[in-house]
């Protein structure tokens, strides 16, 4: 994926990049591709954060992922909206885990215990 400047995007333009990042990382997960993996996460955080950095914090923008057809999307966007939507974010979290479709259900189940523990605030 290109490097892109993330001040110039609109917000639309972000959570397309949002979505298309973390379709990538699904893929690099499938392959085992923990580099691809990790750079994708950089770049997902990077949008995430100038999502977050716009009047009113334009996050809640990903809220229109949560019906996205991938999981590893819903995942992440459930994440990153877990402080402006922390009801639907939680909700959305605890389907992926029921679903038993692994590896999202797995990183799921994972990130509610967190949560639950107080391990991991909503940034």
């Amino acid at each position: 994926m290109k490097p892109a400047k993330l001040k110039e995007m609109s917000s639309d333009e972000l959570v397309r990049r949002f979505a298309a990042i973390c379709t990538s990382q699904d893929e690099a997960l499938l392959y085992s591709e923990l580099a691809k993996f990790n750079q994708l996460y950089k770049a997902m955080r990077a949008v995430e954060d100038e999502l977050k950095s716009r009047p009113g914090d334009q996050r809640r923008a990903l809220l229109a992922l949560y019906d996205h057809s991938n999981a590893q999307v819903r995942l992440q966007s459930a994440g990153a909206t877990l402080a402006v939507a922390p009801d639907a974010a939680r909700a959305l979290i605890e389907t992926i885990a029921r679903s038993r479709k692994f590896p999202q259900a797995g990183d799921a189940g994972m990130l509610l215990d967190a949560l639950e523990r107080g391990e991991l605030k909503p940034r």
